[in-house]
């Protein structure tokens, strides 16, 4: 993958909640990323990584590690304290999104970039229809064409298992499993390059986290999207993902191929992952 051309980078990306310290800014491994004199948390320290194009990039952390922070950070909804983020299809990869204006940010979401949250109220209006919560994401793109928003909804519903007598209903009276799929079909009605998961199948009953990621696959290979799952469940990780970052405190502790990663960890806290798999 070294001389490809990654379809998203993100270089010493850090989001702190605090000022810092000395002691803080020196010791980098800080229990739960919390600094111990000023109470400063690092959510996400120092963090690089490449997502190439069709690949997923699992990451994987207990609670607290700064996973869900990373994925929201690079997606916008938190600021970052520092670093550096490209797109390769935003102004041929030279221009670091997070100094970009509110506009444009709101233009790369709605058309570069798609989110399915862990809980669905954040990715989804749950007042309003599920036809109309997707249509929604195509009209901040800049569609204003109503026949063709409605063909692409019910594709886009269809697509995921939504029967199209549900097209009118409200996502609130859907079950978890359908609300993600809603969510699904609205973060890719833009065919976005890049999608982010976050924790898409917490809650969920075995059975129905299992269809949801099987839809996820099936979509990643016939679009080629290019996505970033984070999970605290290895198991989802080693199942979706191509390569792995392990993250702990805020930071990556570990990353490579998933196999690799599964057969042969090297760092304490991936090998009890690993082992608690087992």
């Amino acid at each position: 993958m070294k001389n490809r051309t990654p379809v998203l980078e993100g270089s010493h990306i850090t989001v702190r909640f605090g000022d810092g310290c000395p002691y803080c800014r020196e010791h980098t491994e800080l229990e739960k990323g919390r600094c111990p004199v000023c109470r400063t948390i690092w959510a996400v320290r120092d963090v690089s990584f490449r997502l190439y194009e069709g690949e997923i990039l699992g990451i994987v952390g207990e609670s607290g590690s700064g996973k869900s922070t990373l994925l929201k950070t690079l997606y916008f909804d938190q600021p970052a304290t520092s670093g550096d983020c490209r797109i390769a299809r935003y102004h041929d990869g030279q221009k670091n999104i997070f100094d970009t204006s509110s506009q444009q940010k709101r233009y790369l979401r709605n058309h570069l970039m798609g989110m399915v949250y862990q809980n669905p109220i954040l990715g989804l209006r749950m007042k309003i229809s599920a036809g109309a919560n997707v249509a929604e994401k195509l009209i901040a793109a800049g569609n204003r064409n109503a026949g063709s928003m409605i063909g692409r909804t019910e594709e886009l519903l269809q697509h995921v298992e939504i029967s199209l007598d549900r097209l009118r209903d409200q996502p609130r009276y859907f079950s978890g499993g359908m609300q993600q799929r809603v969510q699904i079909s609205k973060a890719t009605a833009n065919n976005p390059p890049i999608l982010f998961l976050d924790e898409v199948t917490t809650g969920l009953d075995l059975s129905v986290q299992a269809k949801v990621l099987d839809l996820i696959r099936s979509i990643q290979k016939e679009l080629g999207i290019a996505m970033m799952i984070v999970s605290h469940d290895l198991s989802v990780i080693r199942m979706m993902s191509d390569r792995t970052m392990v993250m702990l405190g805020g930071r990556v502790v570990e990353e490579g191929l998933t196999d690799q990663i599964m057969e042969d960890p090297m760092h304490a806290y991936t090998q009890t992952l690993v082992n608690s798999l087992l």
